[in-house]
């Protein structure tokens, strides 16, 4: 597989969350890195594919947002929502169901099959990879997520991710079993 390509800023993103940063508040720096991590692992996987970058930044930059935007745990539908209501408000033009797909299956545990299952495939790999640190790979060696992990550290996010289960579940165990049922796709 060859060498990760790491890109420090990406002027697609940083648009896409200008609108959301102030709803995201404290959390905003680590899940902005969260972001940048998968979609550089997502990207890796579809072969720096110049022609998916713009569907693919903002497939992560949406693919939890509902957390935020509708303080759900059960967030993948918030998330296509929002996502699919800015693709057409401001008229992106990106195909709705990969949008969709790419959201809604990244928390699938096993290999997705169907549409568009290059781009929904490899943005699931990469959530699973930066979901559990690296310790799941997906093909990538340690070197390239932890290249990854140094120039987009995590800041946070898990810890944000644990706190949000127990705000938005009254317990961090009622939280975990919420965001588990709402989440994870077989």
């Amino acid at each position: 597989m060859a060498e990760i390509e790491i890109k420090l800023e990406r002027a697609n993103v940083e648009e896409l969350f200008s609108r959301y940063k102030d709803i995201i508040g404290k959390d905003f720096p680590g899940y902005r890195n969260h972001v940048y991590r998968t979609i550089t692992y997502a990207m890796h996987f579809l072969g720096n594919d110049p022609k998916l970058e713009r569907l693919v930044e903002t497939i992560f930059v949406y693919h939890d947002i509902g957390l935020w935007t509708d303080h759900e745990l059960a967030y993948l539908e918030p998330s296509e929502t929002v996502a699919l209501e800015d693709n057409q408000k401001y008229e992106w033009g990106l195909d709705p169901e990969v949008l969709r797909g790419g959201i809604h299956w990244h928390h699938k545990i096993f290999s997705y099959k169907g549409q568009h299952q290059n781009i929904v495939e490899a943005c699931r790999k990469a959530d699973w990879i930066d979901a559990s640190k690296g310790l799941i790979r997906k093909g990538l060696n340690k070197s390239a997520i932890k290249e990854v992990e140094l120039a987009f550290p995590n800041l946070g996010f898990h810890d944000t991710l644990l706190r949000l289960a127990k705000d938005y579940g009254g317990s961090a165990l009622i939280g975990g079993i919420k965001v588990t049922r709402g989440i994870v796709k077989w």
